[in-house]
């Protein structure tokens, strides 16, 4: 069972905005520092986006600062990583990705915690 479930992927045309969900349970939520990562095909996993468990730190990877951004909804248990001015080279399966609340500083250095999503596709089409 895993324990975080994400949603919200699908194709979109270059520019487009897409919202990313992953919902966890209120255990990990309220606890856990919570970040997003994504594998291309034939590519190495790249470090997205990363939150501390209080919602109150937050980085980026490189390639999408100022394009997208994660937040927290505490009434829901879920993160979200709003995408926009998608491009082509964003496309690639999104996972989810948690690690207990002092892990956060190893998240935004782009190392993974051990929890994982399922994954959800995005394609940005040209």
């Amino acid at each position: 069972q895993v324990p975080m479930v994400e949603s919200g992927g699908g194709l979109v045309q270059a520019g487009g905005s897409l919202r990313l969900s992953c919902r966890a349970s209120e255990t990990m939520f309220s606890s856990y520092a919570m970040g997003w990562f994504r594998q291309a095909p034939g590519k190495e996993r790249e470090f997205v986006a990363a939150s501390s468990w209080a919602g109150g730190s937050t980085s980026y990877g490189e390639s999408v600062k100022g394009r997208f951004t994660i937040s927290r909804d505490g009434p829901s248990n879920t993160i979200y990583l709003q995408m926009n001015s998608l491009k082509p080279e964003d496309t690639a399966v999104y996972y989810c990705n948690a690690d207990r609340s002092d892990g956060y500083s190893k998240l935004s250095l782009g190392i993974p915690g051990p929890y994982w999503g399922q994954g959800t596709q995005v394609t940005v089409s040209s």
